[in-house]
């Protein structure tokens, strides 16, 4: 919270210096040209889109459904999530705010024009989301992983729809552990989607993740932690005309007693393929004990890990595009 309110300071000082140099009336036009420029550009965009409609299934079993109509006359669209499950008694329900930044997305990276992240980007696409949706919920809902992984299949559902990109990896991969001096958090990378006329990328952060690993050096040196595999998945990605990128294999080693935990999806329901390409691989996370056991461990858990054990996560692949 005290990072949140120096980012708005930080925004309040920049503002008015704008406004002390520029003149307040400059800058307020200047805000209207932005988001007036920003509906242009989707608008446009618009006109190379086809209606469509997709499903993204999460591990739970609970659905997000869209529909996309493209008004071409006049250049708007109305972007359809009814049917999709109502919200969830686990934490994956996501915020009206982070659905709509979901849509925002999608929509900004199909433009040709390049425009600076606002909400005139909303303008021509109409939203209809139901009350008390996994993508609408009503308090007190939990809505922890609906930032970190419903929003991913989010994007992933909304490009299928629009017939441009098949699944990426549809996860974040969150991984914590820690104990009561020292905690860290990750999110790792997997494979991205393939599309109309390229392959998907191996081993990236995709869509709404927005972060990086930290430098196995530093890890090392700050955390009683040994990286022992941080590899590229072979032939985790999807097939097809284009093929989908490969996942990612991470394993950790803990040299002490600590508390882990994984919050991640598509362990059970694969990063789905487009136009006849196959889908991405699933996940997987499992502990292998110092004794040389190994535990099965679901899309999300929490364990207590000993001296010696080590977490291996295997990241799912991207899907395939188009038959080969």
């Amino acid at each position: 919270m005290k990072a949140q309110i120096a980012a708005n300071n930080k925004g309040i000082a920049g503002l008015e210096a704008l406004v002390q140099k520029y003149g307040r009336q400059t800058v307020s036009s200047y805000m209207d040209h932005v988001r007036a420029n920003a509906a242009l550009a989707i608008r446009n965009s618009l006109l190379d889109l086809e209606d469509g409609q997709a499903t993204g299934t999460m591990d739970d079993g609970s659905k997000i459904e869209v529909s996309i109509r493209i008004k071409k006359g006049n250049r708007t669209a109305v972007i359809d999530f009814s049917g999709t499950s109502a919200q969830t008694k686990n934490n994956l329900n996501t915020p009206l705010a982070v659905t709509r930044a979901a849509v925002l997305y999608v929509f900004r990276t199909l433009t040709r024009a390049n425009i600076p992240l606002n909400d005139g980007c909303m303008e021509p696409l109409e939203l209809i989301i139901p009350n008390d949706s996994m993508l609408n919920p009503a308090e007190p809902a939990a809505v922890v992983a609906g930032n970190v992984e419903t929003s991913q299949i989010i994007v992933d559902t909304l490009y299928r729809a629009l017939n441009i990109l098949a699944a990426s990896q549809g996860t974040m991969n969150n991984f914590t552990f820690g104990d009561n001096e020292k905690q860290y958090y990750e999110t790792i990378c997997g494979g991205s989607g393939a599309g109309r006329s390229f392959a998907g990328t191996d081993a990236i952060q995709t869509h709404m993740t927005n972060s990086r690993l930290t430098d196995p050096e530093i890890l090392e040196s700050r955390f009683s932690v040994l990286l022992e595999e941080f590899s590229i998945r072979k032939n985790s990605g999807g097939t097809g005309k284009f093929k989908g990128g490969d996942g990612t294999v991470r394993r950790l080693r803990f040299l002490k007693p600590m508390s882990a935990s994984i919050l991640s999806n598509r362990r059970k329901i694969k990063p789905p393929g487009l136009n006849g390409g196959n889908d991405g691989e699933c996940g997987a996370n499992q502990i292998v004990r110092a004794s040389g056991k190994i535990e099965e461990l679901g899309s999300t858990a929490t364990i207590q890990v000993e001296c010696g054990d080590v977490i291996e996560i295997k990241t799912p692949g991207g899907g395939g595009y188009g038959r080969n």
